[in-house]
């Protein structure tokens, strides 16, 4: 690499580090590092697809490597950063160091137990591949299990499934699982009666999609109950022990909960010395730049961006796409000298699918509920998915699933020698 180049390191290929991939991409000005922890680009918003048995991995995620191919300039560097000197201006990682002239931080987010760290080892996240394949085995194993059993009242905490977070992914979840257990796997047992299945979405709020319209969260719970699905607002989770979850008013018992109830900033930016909030996200001015490093950008769910805002931005792919593409442009900008305009979210609206032919989609005034809904949500995350193959892929399973009742995506990768749900 030309000594003139300047050496731009990301940290996260995620939608946010992605845009600025491609932004600089083949740019002789600019040495490209991307150091990453996975080795590949996930579309997270279907990771509860993947999780509920209807796609598989490789149908949401691509090898970042294979993205880059044609970037002469990009060099991609597996291995997960454990130190930030500012002073140095460099990053350590995997036992390396890597020099930079900007920084951009695009880590993503974590879950978050709201202060009970405890509740984690009694429940199933959903941030990443690992998350959504461990609560698709436990779904299947306790099937399995409950059939084995062959008695209901026995196995009725087994095939009880409780998420707590009534956002869209503890809707889009409680759907899909509502869908599997009473329609698409209901013949597939001898012994029991999938279709019995309990499912529980528990929300401490007044109303599910907290940053919906009150039509579109009512239109929600309304088709969630008329799954199967038992939707408790205003119900706070004061404990989760090994047999369930403590409401204020109930025990509800489970072998199964998934909590979807909250994030916080990335465990990098937690140890990092730098400016954050009370969610370790790091704070960043008007141009998404750390308030305490002006070479240093952090964007998407890593950042809180509060400027001129009532709260921060929410931590969506849009969000975390147009930071990307804008904090490209304003390092191409800086080093020609030429002034650019603070950071300005443009809100393409709010998507969560219920289920089989029913979404909620709200772009502005426009409100789209059921069938024209999940079409407007699945032509959304077609285009928003990465390479040609995974959109065809993708497609083909959901027509699969749509006109055949058929999750094919059923498998539980160990051999049997534990059945024990959570083991």
């Amino acid at each position: 690499m030309a000594q003139n180049k300047k050496k731009v390191v990301i940290i996260g290929a995620g939608f946010g580090g992605l845009q600025v991939i491609k932004s600089l991409a083949n740019n002789k000005n600019f040495e490209v590092i991307v150091i990453d922890k996975k080795n590949h680009h996930l579309f997270q918003p279907l990771l509860y697809q993947v999780a509920t048995a209807v796609l598989s991995p490789a149908d949401i995620a691509i090898p970042t490597r294979s993205i880059t191919t044609k970037y002469k300039n990009v060099k991609i560097l597996f291995g997960e950063v454990t130190n930030i000197n500012f002073k140095n201006k460099e990053v350590t990682f995997q036992n390396n160091t890597e020099a930079y002239d900007y920084l951009i931080i695009a880590t993503g987010a974590k879950t978050s137990y709201f202060g009970n760290p405890q509740w984690q080892e009694k429940t199933l996240g959903l941030k990443n591949l690992k998350d959504a394949l461990a609560i698709r085995r436990q779904i299947l194993l306790s099937f399995e299990q409950a059939e084995l059993i062959g008695d209901y009242e026995t196995s009725k905490s087994l095939m009880h499934y409780v998420i707590i977070g009534g956002g869209p992914t503890g809707v889009e979840l409680a759907g899909s699982i509502a869908e599997l257990s009473h329609n698409i796997i209901r013949k597939d047992f001898r012994n029991i009666d999938s279709g019995m299945t309990k499912v529980t979405l528990i929300e401490a709020g007044p109303k599910l999609l907290n940053a919906f319209s009150e039509s579109s969260s009512s239109f929600t719970k309304k088709k969630l109950e008329s799954r199967g699905v038992e939707v408790l607002t205003n119900s706070p989770v004061l404990d989760i022990t090994d047999s369930g979850v403590v409401l204020k008013d109930r025990t509800i018992e489970s072998k199964t909960i998934i909590w979807a109830a909250g994030v916080e900033g990335s465990d990098l930016a937690k140890k990092t010395p730098i400016n954050k909030d009370k969610a370790n996200r790091i704070i960043v001015d008007e141009f998404c730049r750390s308030i305490d490093h002006k070479d240093v950008f952090v964007i998407g769910d890593a950042a809180n961006f509060s400027n001129g805002l009532e709260k921060p931005l929410p931590g969506v792919s849009p969000v975390a796409m147009q930071q990307g593409r804008y904090v490209a442009k304003l390092i191409k900008s800086i080093e020609k000298n030429h002034k650019v305009l603070p950071f300005q979210y443009f809100d393409k609206g709010n998507m969560a699918t219920i289920g089989r032919t029913d979404a909620v989609a709200e772009f502005g005034a426009i409100r789209l509920k059921g069938i024209v809904g999940w079409f407007g949500w699945l032509f959304v995350h077609l285009v928003y998915q990465v390479g040609f193959k995974n959109k065809m892929s993708t497609l083909i399973s959901w027509v699969w699933s749509y006109l055949t009742f058929r999750a094919g995506s059923r498998l539980i990768q160990e051999e049997v020698n534990d059945l024990s749900i959570g083991s």
